[in-house]
């Protein structure tokens, strides 16, 4: 099954960037990419060290209801430059119609430029289950119980 996802180019989507799509048979995520507004095509933005930048795809989409797309950070760019999304996983709601920008941080040691068409990002499509809280006296037993962070132990 496929799931359509509507999208429409904003002003500064360059049209000569393909639209997301998936780069392998087994991708779970398609691949986003920075359409950088005109003035900063030729440049690039620059990332310094520990710096972040929303990165503009020039896309809006429709993401239907019971559906998020979940923007997450691109292997290579990590282990490569240390280039991150900050705000990982990023949720893109189905009722959310602006543009899809991705906040990236550089966690390397060097600059690193965002070059216009470069994939900066995937974007997985995932179901939503919607949940209802109830209050309550009390939760049942577990044997955790209330241990937080590493509370069950290394290794």
């Amino acid at each position: 099954m496929t799931l359509e996802i509507p999208v429409t180019p904003l002003g500064h989507h360059d049209p000569a960037l393909p639209l997301p799509a998936y780069e392998s048979e087994g991708a779970a995520g398609m691949d986003l990419r920075a359409s950088l507004m005109p003035e900063d095509r030729a440049g690039g933005i620059a990332l310094p060290p520990m710096g972040r930048a929303l990165i503009p795809t020039g896309l809006a989409m429709a993401i239907p209801s019971g559906f998020e797309g979940q923007v997450r950070p691109r292997s290579g760019l990590a282990a490569r430059q240390g280039i991150t999304v900050l705000n990982a996983p990023g949720t893109i709601d189905s009722d959310f119609r602006g543009e899809v920008r991705v906040l990236l941080v550089n966690l390397g040691p060097e600059t690193f430029r965002v070059r216009h068409g470069e994939r900066i990002a995937q974007l997985v499509i995932a179901p939503v289950t919607r949940a209802a809280m109830v209050r309550v006296g009390a939760l049942g037993d577990t044997a955790r119980g209330a241990g937080g962070f590493g509370s069950t132990g290394r290794g």
